[in-house]
């Protein structure tokens, strides 16, 4: 059985004392691996390996890195086949998925990426003669980036990419449950021609071990997170002694607004991919749907009729809708979140359970719930898994109350064939992505990014390279 192992400056390297943890299939429950398990040590020397690299790479002219990351694009697509295997294997995800979202998507973050860094220009003031101010930007430094399980390559690319182009080294430390894209994508960039040192990753745990070790590095100039929100705010009390820049995205408990004046068929199909693609576990997942009064028999009948529909099973088959979630112990805790919900008065209409005919794996039944309000743990917390609310509503005024009575501020999406209400509604949501008339359609140079508790800083674009960059000013006099 192969060993995930670390990599650092060039290499790939196993822990200095010896210590492993498991790789499980989610899907099946089986061992498929053992990944090594990174402390200090592997922290320390990952971090002084890319201080070293970013005296070099650095000063690489952006034409040169943007080339670079071109060629991680092109081998990300060579090697699509077992990329896509590898991320199934780890997140019980439909293989189906992987091929066509994440792994696709994965190199487009670096030619995308690649290329902006290429347009990027600064600020020039001339003081009416008596100086001229001219702005310099220039890269940060060490960065460390903690992706998530849910997107593995997807989200960590996204970090990547833009730290590369403008010119930052990083020490990656992915998630512990999802280990092997990373280290795939580690051993493509040496491949593309990134020098030893600037890409490094180091697998292991979070509080107390190298998650903990990397936000608290004295030697680490930023942090950027993708998990949830709790991660979030130990991160920041880690990074504090050291004032490192942050970046966060966190979690959400994003509302679905479904007005009675809706395009019907859009809106469900839609929903229906909202609540339930990637088993739920998606960030931006609308599991709060508010439907108007008028229209919400027929939308809830449509939506637990489609839910049922849903295949759930072995991520390879191709006709598999919904896979496994991500290990035994989330799928207590999303059941867990709908036993609470059963006990508080809500009722499940659809789902609610393991599938009868499935032995083994972590799988969940799509899952809609009716009968609950505000009040709920349903649909106050994040469960992260194929369940979603559904409660009707009279006004807007009562949706938009209703929408932003929350911690969380991550998306939303409204539907309407009204555009002075769209834009109105759109405006009064406490959200930092807000879709209209569609869901998780983007366009990489707008800002992404959660408002209240779902995060801090905004990515894509040149808000990425605002996080990723330092401008400083130069003053000549004349």
């Amino acid at each position: 059985m192969e060993q995930v192992l670390h990599f650092i400056d060039g290499a790939f390297v196993p822990s200095e004392d010896g210590r492993t943890f498991d790789n499980l299939n989610p899907a099946t429950g089986e061992r498929i691996g053992m990944v090594a398990e990174g402390g200090r040590a592997e922290i320390d020397k990952a971090v002084r390996a890319a201080r070293r690299a970013f005296r070099t790479w650095g000063r690489m002219p952006a034409q040169e890195r943007a080339a670079i990351l071109h060629r991680i694009a092109n081998l990300i697509e060579e090697n699509l086949e077992e990329l896509a295997l590898l991320e199934t294997a780890d997140t019980g995800k439909p293989l189906s998925l992987a091929k066509s979202l994440d792994i696709p998507r994965s190199a487009y973050n670096f030619r995308f990426f690649a290329d902006f860094v290429k347009g990027l220009s600064t600020e020039t003031f001339e003081m009416e003669g008596v100086a001229l101010n001219y702005a310099l930007r220039r890269p940060v430094g060490v960065a460390g980036l903690i992706s998530p399980w849910n997107l593995p390559l997807f989200l960590l690319t996204w970090k990547v990419a833009p730290c590369l182009a403008a010119g930052n080294t990083c020490v990656i430390k992915p998630a512990e449950l999802t280990p092997m894209t990373a280290t795939k994508l580690a051993e493509i960039c040496k491949q593309a021609g990134v020098p030893d040192g600037v890409v490094n990753v180091v697998h292991g745990f979070g509080p107390d071990a190298a998650g903990q070790f990397l936000t608290e590095h004295e030697d680490v100039d930023l942090i950027s997170l993708t998990g949830e929100t709790t991660t979030g705010k130990a991160v920041m009390r880690s990074a504090a002694n050291t004032l490192k820049r942050l970046s966060f995205e966190l979690g959400g408990k994003n509302p679905n607004i479904v007005f009675a004046d809706c395009d019907f068929e859009d809106a469900i199909a839609t929903t229906v991919r909202s609540s339930f693609v990637n088993q739920g576990e998606v960030c931006l997942c609308g599991s709060r749907i508010y439907v108007e009064s008028p229209l919400y028999d027929r939308f809830v009948e449509a939506l637990v009729d489609r839910a049922r529909k849903l295949r759930v099973g072995d991520p390879l088959d191709p006709q598999t809708d919904v896979g496994s979630l991500i290990s035994e112990e989330h799928l207590e805790r999303v059941d867990g979140f709908v036993r609470r919900a059963m006990e508080q008065g809500g009722r499940v209409l659809v789902g609610g359970r393991r599938p009868e005919h499935l032995k083994r794996g972590a799988f969940y039944e799509p899952t809609v719930i009716v009968d609950v309000d505000e009040t709920c743990e349903i649909t106050r917390q994040e469960v992260f898994g194929p369940v979603v609310t559904v409660q009707p509503f009279d006004t807007e005024e009562e949706v938009i109350r209703l929408a932003n009575d929350t911690h969380y501020g991550l998306s939303a999406t409204l539907w309407t064939s009204n555009l002075k209400r769209a834009h109105r509604v759109a405006g009064e949501l406490e959200a930092g992505v807000i879709w209209v008339n569609t869901w998780f359609l983007r366009d990489l140079r707008t800002p992404f990014g959660g408002m209240k508790q779902s995060g801090i800083g905004r990515e894509g674009g040149v808000h990425s390279f605002e996080f990723f960059t330092e401008l400083k000013n130069v003053c000549i006099k004349l």
